[in-house]
């Protein structure tokens, strides 16, 4: 079977990992009724092409062998493993994910920006809140809001006022639906996509109703599939945009808009938030919080290195056998001569936030060392250093 790998239509508009998760729970429910039905969904979602091209066209177009028909085996349309060639098909697909490519932000410039020095153009606030309207309303039209705000049916109008809903959360009425000039107001903006990320959910099965115009009812619904989908679909208008800010993807502010960095920050960021599950993970994932809120201030940032400082306190005895005496002192002289930890009146207080940004990076890099002294630590048998060891 044949995947046009180079088709502008088999470019997923889904995250990569979320598209193999979600193909592969499909597959293993493959006995379900109206499992095509399902599968046919799922890759109109995924894919750029929708329904109009691409996967869920070509499958479509695969001829399911009709029941009783006894199998043959030099057949190209025998079942292998006890598949259909349809779930063959997306078997196929998933397993290839890795040549897939991912609708992404990061398009090749064009003749002007290819001749410019300068670096790419933001786009502004209202161009913003015009494609972010334009992707709820789409999300929308694919049943992401229905578990919550309901179907509108021809048969059965819905009691559920959307509006209301939303204005419970925020307090400002009829918003919904959202239209481009009600969000000139960018803590409005921001705020109604945190709420709308907590609403959405992706729908897992659907069924036609003609009758009147109706449309799709959908079913099923995944609250943590559809948040993913959402919180990528937002940051890839989000990183295109002015407002340096994107939905967190972890971390205890997941889902919540927090302030940008560079790319390596926000990898080791990330890198940390999914090693740890223990109490010092907590606390980490408390300091993050505070440091990357959308309106951290000097105080909450000082809270965040007071945090990652006490964990490095709990990493003493590793950083004494690491390091040399200075270096050691270094780390913690800095939190508690600079006005960070204990707040004396001896304590170094006239000093701009730009300090308490570089001691978050540098004692959020030294926990990532510890880390990987600690994985090197336990791979020898003759070292015995736990990284939370208390001296």
């Amino acid at each position: 079977m044949r995947i046009h790998f180079d088709d502008a239509d088999f470019q997923l508009r889904w995250p990569r990992k979320l598209f193999v998760a979600e193909s592969a729970r499909l597959l293993n429910q493959r006995k379900q009724v109206g499992w095509d039905e399902a599968c046919e969904l799922l890759l109109e979602d995924a894919f750029v092409g929708g329904a109009d091209g691409g996967p869920s066209s070509e499958f479509r177009e695969i001829e399911i062998q009709e029941a009783g028909q006894p199998e043959d085996p030099w057949s190209t349309v025998a079942r292998r493993g006890g598949r259909t060639p349809r779930q063959e098909f997306l078997r196929t697909l998933m397993a290839s994910a890795g040549r897939l490519r991912e609708d992404s932000v990061h398009r090749k410039p064009y003749w002007s920006q290819r001749k410019s020095v300068e670096p790419p153009l933001r786009i502004r606030q209202e161009s913003t809140v015009r494609q972010y309207v334009a992707l709820v309303h789409d999300l929308d039209a694919r049943g992401y809001f229905e578990k919550r705000f309901g179907k509108d049916c021809v048969d059965d109008p819905s009691s559920i006022d959307p509006s209301s809903i939303v204005e419970q959360e925020l307090g400002v009425p009829d918003l919904w639906p959202l239209s481009a000039h009600q969000l000139t107001d960018s803590d409005l903006l921001c705020d109604v996509i945190e709420v709308l990320h907590d609403l959405v959910a992706r729908p897992g099965n659907r069924r036609g109703h003609s009758y009147g115009g109706c449309g799709w009812h959908h079913s099923n619904f995944s609250t943590e599939a559809g948040r993913a989908i959402y919180r990528w679909r937002v940051n890839q208008l989000l990183d295109r945009s002015e407002l340096g800010l994107r939905l967190a993807d972890d971390g205890d502010d997941t889902g919540r808009l927090v302030a940008v960095s560079d790319e390596a920050r926000e990898q080791l960021l990330h890198t940390l938030l999914s090693r740890h599950e223990s109490e010092t993970g907590e606390q980490l994932r408390h300091a993050i919080a505070l440091f990357r809120a959308r309106v951290s201030d000097k105080h909450k940032k000082r809270s965040a290195v007071v945090a990652l400082a006490n964990i490095l306190e709990e990493r003493r005895k590793m950083i004494k056998v690491e390091l040399t005496s200075k270096d050691e002192d270094a780390l913690f002289q800095i939190a508690n001569k600079f006005n960070i930890r204990h707040q004396n009146a001896a304590q170094k207080k006239d000093y701009g936030v730009e300090f308490l940004d570089w001691i978050f990076w540098w004692y959020l890099a030294t926990i990532d060392l510890t880390d990987r002294i600690s994985v090197r630590h336990h791979a020898s048998p003759d070292v015995q250093i736990s990284p939370d060891s208390h001296p």
